[in-house]
């Protein structure tokens, strides 16, 4: 990936006009984006046709006029002390108030997250997923089978990979513990400490970078310098500042409201730009816009991965970082990439829950017609069940199914023992001290049986 081109001076176009009357012109019927409603770069829009009499040059200055008549500044600084702004576009209204729908308050969700008996299964998952997408835009390599294998096992990690999935995970669990906490460094350098136990040198977890860090985002294709950030003795008062932001509460004492979702974003886009860490910037920059997230309210966003949409085309992530950066540090380059990571998130995660659904609903169809078995599963059971007839000779334990669905040891050995003992739907064996429940092959067929 390459910079950006830097965009014109707008001081130097100005004097590029050479009469009153030109002037005049430039203050009317500007938009902020395209015909096409599209937020553009310099880097992208010196390569379109131009609105008729115009050049490149003078488009680009009458778009920037028009953004900064709605841009917004907000008390986080740049490397060169000059405020972030974002400017408030109909696209971001309209995004904002689809979350402010479909991602808060007490509004009807997919009832599988929304019944107390099932939210939890979805929770975990949900941990999970973000735990190894947000692991693998870092560079882990483990697979999501054998990720999610470990996890709901229990199992110590065995790589550098799997250990960073593993952090993330517990990292996610401490982002639910303390949402209703306010934000302080402290609560940042534990978070950078449970991503990066036992993945980088001990002495450099949970504290800054120090000055001999030589610390740069790099291109990996290229290698190529593409951020430098802040020198680590400013590091401590930015961390303070961006605690303050984002512990603002936005009551009418406030100078300026900024939108709760506008400041989770900025909060992920800051600690990413401030790179205060040696390593392991991203991960708490995402970990850092779930906890806001969470604690303004959002509580759908505990059951989505935006790293997994991330990861489906990081150059676009990365280009929402260079974006801001090299055009007057214009955040809302960044707030629509990420409000669409946002939506695009809930739209898979409805997808994913209607196809559970399904087949849970399924599962249960096929015991309808059974006295033995109708409405005597629960639907962790089902779950398992609908998972077995796809596996034959499958093995299951007790911690796994815990872990699974977020239930107590004793809830999930009920589970099964149920499954084995009582309605002979699973074999149970014993390998030193730990039962294994497996899958019989004629599983249809006692199923079945009355």
């Amino acid at each position: 990936m390459k910079i950006p081109v830097i965009p014109p001076n707008i001081n130097e176009l100005f004097d590029s006009i050479t009469s009153p009357d030109n002037l005049a012109d430039f203050f009317e019927n500007n938009s902020p984006v395209d015909d096409k409603g599209r937020y553009l770069h310099w880097d992208k829009l010196r390569h379109l046709s131009t609105p008729e009499g115009l050049s490149s040059e003078q488009w680009w200055l009458k778009v920037k006029i028009a953004r900064k008549n709605i841009s917004q500044p907000i008390p986080l600084l740049s490397k060169q002390g000059s405020p972030f702004n974002f400017a408030t576009i109909d696209q971001v209204h309209r995004e904002l108030h689809w979350l402010d729908r479909y991602a808060a308050g007490a509004i009807k969700s997919n009832e599988a997250i929304s019944n107390t008996q099932t939210r939890n299964t979805y929770l975990v998952r949900s941990l999970i997923e973000e735990a190894i997408n947000s692991s693998q835009l870092e560079g882990a390599s483990t697979t999501r089978d054998v990720a999610r294998e470990m996890i709901r096992q229990s199992r110590h990690p065995k790589d550098k990979s799997e250990q960073m999935i593993f952090n993330n995970y517990h990292a996610m669990q401490f982002i639910n513990e303390i949402k209703d906490e306010p934000l302080t460094p402290s609560i940042i350098f534990e978070l950078h400490t449970l991503l990066t136990h036992n993945t980088m040198d001990e002495s450099a977890v949970g504290r800054f970078r120090a000055e001999n860090d030589q610390i740069y985002v790099v291109d990996n294709m290229s290698q190529e310098y593409l951020h430098k950030p802040p020198p680590s003795n400013e590091l401590e008062e930015r961390l303070n500042n961006l605690c303050f932001f984002a512990n603002q509460n936005n009551d009418k004492n406030q100078k300026s409201f900024f939108h709760p979702v506008i400041k989770s974003i900025a909060l992920h886009f800051m600690l990413a730009y401030d790179h205060p860490f040696c390593d392991g910037n991203g991960r708490t920059a995402r970990a850092l816009f779930y906890w806001s997230m969470a604690k303004e309210g959002y509580w759908l966003m505990e059951y989505i991965s935006i790293s997994r949409i991330i990861k489906l085309a990081p150059a676009q992530y990365s280009k929402a970082f260079l974006y801001t950066e090299t055009d007057d540090n214009d955040l809302t380059y960044f707030i629509l990439h990420q409000l669409e990571v946002i939506h695009q998130a809930i739209d898979e995660l409805h997808i994913y829950l209607d196809k559970k659904v399904k087949g849970i609903n399924e599962a249960e169809h096929l015991l309808i017609n059974n006295p033995r078995l109708s409405g005597k599963l629960n639907f962790r059971q089902l779950a398992l069940l609908r998972h077995a007839l796809k596996h034959p000779r499958f093995s299951y334990v007790i911690q796994e199914h815990q872990q699974s669905h977020g239930i107590s040891y004793e809830r999930a050995r009920r589970d099964l023992i149920d499954m084995s003992d009582k309605l002979n739907l699973l074999v149970k064996t014993r390998r030193g001290k730990r039962f294994y429940f497996i899958v019989p092959d004629d599983l249809n067929e006692r199923i079945s049986k009355e």
